[in-house]
């Protein structure tokens, strides 16, 4: 199999930091199944990509379809090799606001689900001799407590920073099973999470890192793709920050 034969399920793949990891991963040459919850507009579909790209509904807190969403990749493509997770919910509740059925849905999605698709993932991933899965924390789990509409989120916040947990606890489990499980850790990224933040919010968050503004999308993408292919081999167990040099300090 050569590696642009490569099968990577990406979730949260309609929209955002999901979306752009379907773009530069079919761009590589990839076959790719992207799996979200939310409807896929019409800017999603790749009209040169019938033969590398299907498209699946999936609800990460389900555990029947984190299965038959693998199941549908394998039946179009044979085999799974990667799965990059982005799916997720967010909360803008602050403490006060927050009450217990917000915060056990965040789990339910953010860490449970993780979880459910990785299994998922990996029970695939075994029959094939192994593979890559990519979750996603979050750059507020460090920065909470410092400002910013995310950071002070606590639902959000512990989600994300129990993802950095299962991170090595997966790793470990799946090590065996030559599978290899890494995270990435966005920083404050431009996607449709920021687009009520006001302009001040928007320039703290620039000041706070040393590049001195927001990262795209793609950026966050191709850090992804890095860890879900084999140049990253000898990478596993790891939260890779992409945040632009954020800082507590500036």
């Amino acid at each position: 199999m050569t590696k642009k034969s490569k099968v990577i399920l990406v979730t949260g793949a309609a929209g955002g930091i999901g979306g752009a990891c379907v773009d530069l991963l079919l761009h590589q040459g990839k076959r790719i199944c992207a799996a979200d919850l939310k409807p896929f507009h019409d800017d999603d579909v790749h009209e040169d990509a019938h033969d590398t790209l299907l498209m699946q509904r999936l609800d990460v807190s389900d555990p029947a379809s984190c299965k038959a969403v693998v199941a549908a990749t394998l039946e179009r493509f044979g085999r799974l090799d990667g799965l990059i997770h982005m799916a997720g919910i967010h909360s803008d509740h602050n403490w006060r606001e927050l009450e217990a059925e917000e915060f056990n849905k965040l789990l339910s999605i953010n860490v449970t689900g993780t979880f459910l698709m990785a299994k998922a993932a990996a029970e695939a991933m075994s029959k094939t001799g192994g593979g890559s899965i990519v979750l996603t924390s979050s750059g507020s789990v460090n920065m909470s407590g410092h400002g910013g509409e995310v950071s002070s989120c606590p639902a959000f916040v512990t989600s994300k920073a129990a993802v950095i947990g299962l991170v090595g606890a997966l790793a470990r489990s799946f090590a065996p099973l030559h599978i290899r499980v890494n995270a990435v850790s966005p920083g404050a990224t431009d996607t449709a999470l920021m687009a009520h933040y006001s302009e001040e919010a928007l320039h703290r968050l620039s000041q706070r890192t040393l590049a001195g503004r927001v990262g795209s999308a793609s950026e966050i993408a191709r850090v992804a793709s890095f860890l879900v292919s084999d140049a990253a081999s000898y990478v596993d167990g790891q939260v890779i920050a992409v945040n632009g040099g954020e800082t507590f300090d500036r």
